[in-house]
């Protein structure tokens, strides 16, 4: 007899087994859980990962659950579902302490002590008719302030906000020096949206950040541990056919100066020192520019300087690592008394030190054009850089070989 997964005892832990989850197998084991419990799981882990896990609900799953929300939670996370995705838009949560500027301090904190009955109240936004954010009230000004007071004379003017169509990325470097538990959120008319609590920004771009490493070798953003594996092949096997086409690109030029490794055998054992080399150049520069990318320090108009100072620490470490590597291929060469040996140490230098100019040039520009041309800097990169590398050095050792040993 099949035995049948228990669901976790209460939402807590069943929010805490969901953020383990990817989105397909949390909407999986929703489906079978209570609407209450569910509902309040899907809150604890925020509007963004609920969001994504609702989307992939059967039609009839989602309309249930839903329903056990409370009505505003329900229209926000409509809303977030009209801006972009990874953007701030999509993290809102409802604003529940909001108040106009004419009211006094004594009846706001007489309406806070009825909603942080039910809600978890960080700060109050003061908006006026227009539903513009014009200040922001700190419980603790307001617990010191005179009772008929209004929220005008106590509230924090012209207060820090975040725009809901922004990019999760810009979004971290605006509050990098602006450390708040909340953020307020603003429509491109300066309307309050919602509100964002920061540790949900920074969890999210953590992960969006981890999910680069991975995205560059096939892996997708969302696959976790617990992620089916039917479903991690179908993401991870075409990354690998695609690479296996980019390997015969490097295998053709190997073949194509067969009769120079014919005549020059050592050679063979150079190539892999070489690529690896190179490969490990490229990606120092690759991962420099993706993050200078990242965190909005790349801007137009550097790339050629860039590309200088990727072909100088090219030329230069590949310079030193070359004397090493063909010091090596001397000593090789002259314990099995070849009497070239002083000139394929030579070469191997050379082609060390070209080879790493070229990856450092190829590691800067390849993600500037992918992302000029709409395309994903992260992931895509790692595939034409490897490419790249593998024929620079690999091409240039032999094609050195043949011009002047052979």
């Amino acid at each position: 007899m099949k035995k049948t997964k228990q669901l976790p005892a209460t939402p807590e832990e069943m929010a805490q087994v969901l953020m383990r989850m990817d989105a397909k197998a949390a909407a999986n084991l929703l489906v079978k859980a209570e609407s209450e419990p569910a509902a309040r799981a899907l809150r604890l882990i925020g509007p963004h990962a609920a969001e994504k896990i609702l989307t992939l609900l059967p039609p009839g799953g989602r309309e249930r659950i839903t329903s056990a929300l409370p009505a505003a939670v329900r229209e926000q996370w409509v809303l977030n579902l009209t801006y972009p995705k990874e953007s701030v838009g999509q993290m809102m949560d409802p604003v529940w302490a909001l108040f106009s500027p004419d009211k006094t301090v004594r009846e706001t904190i007489e309406e806070l002590r009825q909603l942080v009955k039910q809600e978890f109240i960080t700060y109050g936004y003061v908006i006026d008719e227009e539903k513009r954010l014009t200040g922001v009230v700190v419980m603790r000004e307001l617990l010191f302030a005179d009772p008929a007071s209004t929220l005008r004379e106590v509230m924090l003017t012209e207060p820090f906000s975040l725009r809901a169509g922004m990019p999760l990325m810009e979004a971290m470097r605006e509050v990098l020096t602006r450390h708040f538990p909340t953020y307020p959120v603003t429509n491109d008319k300066g309307e309050l949206v919602g509100t964002v609590r920061g540790g949900r920004l920074f969890e999210a771009q953590a992960i969006e950040i981890s999910a680069q490493a991975g995205s560059m070798v096939g892996v997708e953003k969302e696959e976790k541990l617990s992620t089916a594996w039917p479903r991690s092949f179908r993401f991870r096997h075409p990354w690998l056919q695609l690479n296996l086409l980019t390997a015969f690109v490097a295998g053709a030029v190997v073949s194509f100066f067969q009769s120079t490794i014919d005549q020059l055998v050592i050679l063979a054992a150079f190539l892999p020192v070489l690529a690896g080399q190179s490969g490990n150049s490229g990606c120092q520069a690759l991962a420099v520019t993706i993050r200078g990318m990242t965190l909005g320090e790349y801007k137009k108009g550097q790339t050629r300087k860039l590309l200088a100072k990727e072909s100088l620490l090219g030329l230069l470490n590949g310079s030193i690592v070359g004397l090493v590597a063909g010091g090596a291929m001397y000593l090789l060469a002259r314990s099995q008394g070849n009497p070239m040996a002083f000139s394929l140490g030579l070469i191997v230098l050379a082609a060390m030190a070209g080879a790493c100019v070229v990856s450092g040039i190829f590691g800067t520009i390849v993600p500037i054009l992918l992302r000029r041309l709409g395309a994903d800097p992260a992931t895509a990169s790692s595939i034409f850089l490897t490419t790249a590398t593998d024929v620079a050095s690999m091409g240039l050792l032999l094609l050195l070989a043949t011009i002047f040993l052979i």
